[in-house]
């Protein structure tokens, strides 16, 4: 098991820094010159705010609410989840969708700094105070996606917030084994038969850890479910994952 270096992120945010000052970056959405995100469309992001439920992630007000003293949803308590529990940092809309868009498919890493950060902060507000991830383990993509991509998004988010947490990434471990095809013109249905069996776990040295599973976008959660069920047969202790951003339902 080999965990991401400690130095990783430190000279990704430096060469990012220099080809900032290079090519000043401009907002992804709204593409004023001034930062990758500028103040206003930063302070238009629908951030998830607590309580939320632990199970799909979503606010726990309105309809969804059970009984106060309850930490789920009624959706979830009739449906629960294979992970453990789910946090995202904002609904995925607006200036949040528009940056996960160019920063998956433009090439655009130098938005990992910056999305990771709103993570890390997400983190602090979302998080159960008990709750200590031993590890951090980011979503894959099959070898042929990230040979086409460049990179895998997931795995740079991680390193961002692993860097914040101070918890190991580890990135070799879970793997993709299927080529699946792309979940976003999917029912619900289509993307869990879609993503069944898709990873395995090369060994078992996450076996009695507890795991943050990371990834850009939660929608229906089929990814993140078949993923948990691959890092469970390992023997994981626990398994909850965190996103960036998350559909509203």
């Amino acid at each position: 098991m080999q965990s991401a270096s400690p130095g990783a992120a430190w000279l990704d945010r430096t060469k990012t820094a220099i080809i900032d000052l290079l090519f000043p970056p401009h907002c992804v959405a709204c593409h004023r010159l001034s930062a990758w995100l500028c103040v206003d469309c930063l302070q238009a992001i629908e951030v998830i705010q607590p309580p939320v439920c632990q199970r799909c992630g979503l606010s726990l007000g309105g309809v969804q609410a059970p009984d106060p003293s309850e930490s789920t949803c009624r959706r979830c308590q009739g449906a629960p989840l294979q992970v453990d529990g789910l946090l995202a940092y904002g609904v995925h809309s607006g200036p949040l969708r528009q940056a996960i868009r160019e920063f998956k498919y433009s090439d655009l890493r130098s938005l990992a700094g910056p999305l990771g950060q709103l993570m890390s902060e997400g983190w602090t507000t979302l998080a159960p105070q008990d709750l200590q991830p031993d590890v951090i383990v980011p979503v894959p993509l099959h070898p042929s996606r990230q040979r086409q991509r460049g990179y895998n998004q997931a795995a740079l988010l991680a390193r961002e917030l692993g860097s914040s947490l101070r918890r190991p990434v580890i990135q070799d471990v879970l793997v993709r084994i299927k080529a699946t095809a792309p979940q976003v013109e999917l029912s619900a249905q289509e993307r869990r038969v879609n993503v069944h069996n898709a990873f395995r776990c090369t060994d078992n040295s996450l076996s009695g850890k507890h795991v943050l599973l990371i990834d850009d976008v939660c929608t229906t959660g089929a990814t993140l479910e078949s993923a948990c069920v691959a890092l469970r047969e390992t023997g994981t202790l626990s398994v909850w994952a965190y996103t960036l951003a998350r559909a509203r339902s």
